[in-house]
């Protein structure tokens, strides 16, 4: 079988949570916050706290999807030395223990374009599946010009993933079925992350037209700030994608109490989810 008719780690893990009933929890942080080296351990508390995926965010210094908190998350992991290469070093990391949670890489095409323009075309493309990456999500790239680049990742067995919001035309819906893999992330309020109270009911509402278009697992984040809301949305929803809340609890916590205060909001979470 080749690569890209082989499953990915990713729709192997909603193939299972599918078969028992269940929704996937989708934490998010950014790849060295708060501090450079405490990533890998980060991810390796989600998943004991009952994580099945992990979306990694990749620091850039212009991020236009995401709100302030995880703007300054950003910064501050830029200001701890962290870059594209040492994201993927993170996953590498990981992946000498864990060899089945899937990992997405979230972030903007800038850094991804910097990579090959340093490392020589399509190295992200090889690096990344050489790191154990699973899927790639970048804010900025449209699903009309995205059709190379999915290709490649595909080949490697990665997966491209989209976000999909409240103000998406069927059309928009259809070209991204056309060329997304994995899942699709539904951005369930419009603004940046973090913003809004949100409205389960309208993203209940909005998930059958989606799912009009996309045969994919369809996740729901933006706005996901605590277990009874997860849990609401995890009715209705394949994942429950939660990362400013996560990045806000971490913030100014000395180092010994990121994973353990990480591990105890995503129990948690999870348990809310399974109930």
């Amino acid at each position: 079988m080749s690569a890209s008719n082989r499953k990915g780690r990713i729709t192997e893990t909603f193939d299972k949570l599918l078969s028992e009933g269940r929704s996937a929890l989708i934490p998010y942080v950014t790849a060295g916050y708060p501090f450079a080296a405490i990533t890998p351990s980060l991810m390796h508390g989600m998943v004991e706290a009952g994580a099945d995926v992990i979306e990694l965010g990749v620091p850039f210094s212009d991020p236009m999807a995401d709100g302030p908190v995880i703007q300054k998350a950003g910064d501050r992991a830029i200001a701890n030395g962290v870059n594209l290469k040492q994201v993927l070093a993170y996953v590498h990391e990981f992946r000498q223990r864990n060899q089945t949670t899937p990992v997405v890489l979230m972030g903007y095409a800038n850094p991804v374009e910097r990579y090959d323009q340093s490392h020589g075309a399509d190295a992200f493309v090889n690096d990344a599946a050489e790191a154990g990456v699973d899927g790639v999500l970048i804010v900025d790239c449209p699903p009309e010009e995205a059709t190379g680049f999915a290709a490649k990742l595909r080949a490697k067995n990665m997966d491209l993933i989209f976000l999909l919001a409240p103000t998406s035309t069927p059309e928009r819906m259809r070209q991204v079925a056309e060329v997304a893999s994995g899942y699709v992330y539904y951005v369930s309020l419009k603004g940046v992350t973090g913003s809004g109270a949100l409205d389960t009911g309208a993203v209940e509402a909005m998930l059958p037209k989606i799912r009009e278009h996309v045969k994919i697992p369809v996740g729901v984040g933006f706005g996901i700030r605590d277990a009874q809301t997860a849990a609401t949305i995890a009715q209705f929803s394949d994942a429950v994608i939660i990362g400013t809340k996560i990045i806000q609890l971490l913030e100014d916590q000395p180092h010994e109490k990121i994973i353990p205060l990480t591990v105890d909001f995503l129990r948690g979470v999870r348990k809310a989810m399974d109930a």
